[in-house]
């Protein structure tokens, strides 16, 4: 009896267990039906998943601008701030007038946010500060040292930018640096040697088509396929799974070849701009040449009016110049613009080469009633101890200083100063007979009449000279070494010069000159060469000699009178050039060179004679 009813109670409890359970697998297979029947019926809105905006219906004010707030903090790191405002601006504003519409109308969508449009770099985003060229973005502050380092080539290169050409060539050459960058690291996987093989050949054929070709023209006409060759490959490359670390090294390499083959090359085009300024234009030269072999050919043709070349009360002109045109174009803007010309004498010093070009130049060529002299300051035979080894030329010096005491370095400012050379200091003994002359250089144009010069009163001073008070005497410490000078006077220049030349032999200027070019040329001598200034001992010892030979003994000229800086400055008013007496072209732009400055070039065209058969045949009226 015991035992019975002891076996049924130990059943009871199991039954209960495996109920429990049955209960507990049946609410399971029904919530696992409620789920998925959850979802499809949307009751899913309440959470969402990460990186995805749930899209929601109009709702009333409030909801939708929480809505756009969210949208934009959800989009807020890729957008401008002035855009993001703007755009919220404008959807608030929407969500206003939605209330006030209709219900069918309120289907409007979001605002799209305007693009932002990278500008490219043309000319128009060049602004100019204090005469120098400078890109309206911001730009590394090296770029600002460039007119410091090379000087006015780097304004000249941004003045004549030209748009990009031979597209197809510089799209060849980016996709060759692309493949070269992934083929070190396909080449390593043996899975991709099929890849590492067609990559391979591709930058074989496009390198060998560029060594060919330098421009669009020069490329084969099936250049097209094998750029999407090279693109598609390069596309499969890009999907291979590789090491980014070599991918990153090969590519910093070659980017680092890049910009040593890109300084070289700003290196070679600034070394190729001062030889093109330097050198004489092969139509200059061809006139030349023929020039002297017509002279040689005629020399009947010579004739001399010895008399009025030493005659004290007439107006006598002196320019040193090597140059033909130029020259002429000097005596040819004075004639044209002088109320009489029958009291103008004007010598012309230069050297051997171009002395008897020059002779046959001036007389075949009339200049109204002025007369023209041409003289060969290398003849000692004619001037005994008043000549040179050679003829030396107005010097130009390149000063930069900085337009204020706080501006940095990269907005500093460019002057080029011209001052006398070793020939000037001979005209007291070439022209014995004459007290006064004015000195022209050859790369001015006179565009009124100079006759007032002659009834100007000097004071005593030596030299009349427009003085240029931007530089001062102590920005050029450093060529004048250890002698005294007045620190805050300003600099002068050549260009146009009114020279008593009784005051000067009165003072013994030349002896005074003479003297301190041996000094400074002693001193550099002993001087190391890393102590040496940039300049050479030559050219620094004629602006040391000059500046301190004529310490005040300069009048200085009404600034009307001429106006300089077409040479190198490419922002002068026109309005000031047209009222200038004398446009001095200072600088290395000169306008008979191709890199003269297009828009000044046409005041010293226009007193070339073009009908010359001689210019028309050596191509210089181009």
């Amino acid at each position: 009896m015991k035992g019975g009813s002891g076996g049924g109670g130990g059943v009871a409890p199991a039954k209960r267990r495996w109920r429990g359970l049955a209960i507990a697998v049946l609410f399971l297979v029904v919530l696992s039906m409620l789920v998925p029947l959850g979802f499809l019926l949307g009751l899913h809105s309440g959470f969402h998943s990460a990186g995805h905006i749930p899209l929601q219906r109009p709702s009333p004010s409030g909801d939708r601008s929480s809505h756009i707030d969210n949208l934009v903090r959800k989009l807020g790191p890729t957008l401008p701030k002035d855009v993001l405002k703007g755009f919220v601006n404008e959807a608030k504003n929407e969500t206003s007038s939605i209330n006030a519409t209709p219900r069918t109308e309120q289907k409007k969508g979001i605002p799209i946010p305007p693009q932002v449009v990278m500008q490219p770099f043309t000319s128009k985003n060049i602004s100019r500060i204090n005469g120098k060229a400078k890109m309206k973005s911001d730009v590394d502050e090296s770029e600002g040292f460039c007119d410091l380092k090379y000087g006015s080539y780097c304004i000249w290169r941004e003045e004549n930018r030209e748009e990009m050409q031979d597209s197809m060539v510089k799209k060849l050459k980016d996709q060759l640096f692309v493949a070269r960058a992934y083929f070190p690291s396909i080449a390593k996987i043996p899975a991709q040697s099929k890849l590492s093989g067609e990559l391979k050949q591709n930058i074989q054929e496009v390198e060998h088509v560029l060594s060919e070709s330098t421009t669009d023209a020069d490329l084969p006409p099936e250049i097209q396929k094998k750029s999407r060759r090279m693109e598609a490959v390069i596309a499969r490359a890009k999907s291979v799974s590789l090491d980014c670390n070599n991918v990153d090294k090969k590519l910093r390499q070659i980017f680092d070849l890049t910009e040593d083959e890109a300084n070289f090359h700003m290196k070679q085009s600034a070394f190729l701009y001062q030889l093109a300024v330097q050198t004489m234009p092969k139509s200059l030269h061809c006139l030349s040449m023929r020039l002297t072999v017509e002279y040689f050919r005629d020399h009947l043709f010579d004739k001399e009016l010895s008399e009025k070349y030493s005659d004290p009360t007439l107006q006598h002109y002196v320019i040193f110049s090597n140059n033909v045109i130029a020259s002429s174009v000097v005596i040819n803007s004075t004639v044209v613009h002088a109320r009489d010309t029958v009291n103008q004498v004007f010598h012309v010093l230069t050297d051997w080469q171009n002395y008897y070009a020059m002779k046959h130049w001036f007389l075949r060529n009339t200049f109204r009633d002025a007369v023209v002299q041409v003289l060969n300051i290398e003849d000692s035979d004619s001037y005994g101890k008043a000549t040179l080894s050679h003829l030396t030329l107005p010097v130009e010096f390149r000063v930069s200083f900085p337009s204020n005491d706080s501006a940095p370095a990269i907005h500093n400012r460019t002057q080029y100063v011209s001052i006398f050379s070793h020939s000037h200091y001979l005209l007291p003994e070439i022209f014995k007979n004459l007290e006064k002359v004015v000195v022209l250089d050859d790369d001015v144009v006179v565009q009124q009449d100079l006759s007032a010069l002659w009834s100007l009163n000097m004071g005593g001073k030596v030299t009349g000279a427009i003085e240029i008070c931007s530089v001062k005497m102590d920005q050029l410490q450093s060529y004048l070494g250890e002698h005294s000078f007045q620190k805050h006077s300003c600099s002068w220049m050549s260009g146009l010069n009114v020279i008593d030349l009784a005051r000067w032999r009165d003072l013994d200027i030349s002896e005074t000159y003479w003297k301190l070019v041996k000094e400074h040329l002693w001193q550099q001598f002993f001087t190391p060469l890393e102590c040496r200034n940039e300049v050479s001992m030559k050219e620094g010892s004629a602006l040391l000699a000059t500046l301190l030979s004529f310490q005040d003994q300069i009048y200085a000229l009404d600034r009307v009178w001429v106006l300089s800086g077409l040479g190198h400055d490419y922002g002068l008013d026109i309005e000031g050039i047209k009222k200038a007496a004398v446009l001095h072209y200072n600088g290395n732009m000169k306008p008979w060179l191709d890199l003269g400055i297009p828009k000044y070039k046409e005041y010293w065209k226009k007193f070339l004679n073009h009908e010359d058969q001689y210019l028309s045949e050596c191509n210089v009226n181009r």
